[in-house]
């Protein structure tokens, strides 16, 4: 029985396999006179050492403790 004729494989890379299975994003064209967005002001999770009077001061009007010290720093800090 003659042997059956040899397959030819193309060496594939296989990084330029994988590029080539995505397309690039489309990218829009910036709007004119466009302002970026505006960000709501970000909080940052901190830790800090407070006297019990103050911060049962803050803590007796309710919920809105961390709001209320946090405007009373704003002040002090003038802004």
């Amino acid at each position: 029985m003659p042997n059956p004729p040899r397959r030819r494989f193309r060496r594939i890379d296989p990084r330029e396999a994988a590029e080539a299975a995505f397309k690039p994003a489309p990218t829009k064209p910036p709007l004119p006179d466009a302002k970026p967005a505006e960000l709501p002001p970000v909080r940052e999770l901190v830790s800090l050492r407070i006297d019990r009077d103050i911060l049962e001061r803050f803590q007796e009007a309710g919920p809105g403790w961390q709001d209320r010290i946090n405007d009373a720093l704003r002040r002090i800090a003038g802004r």
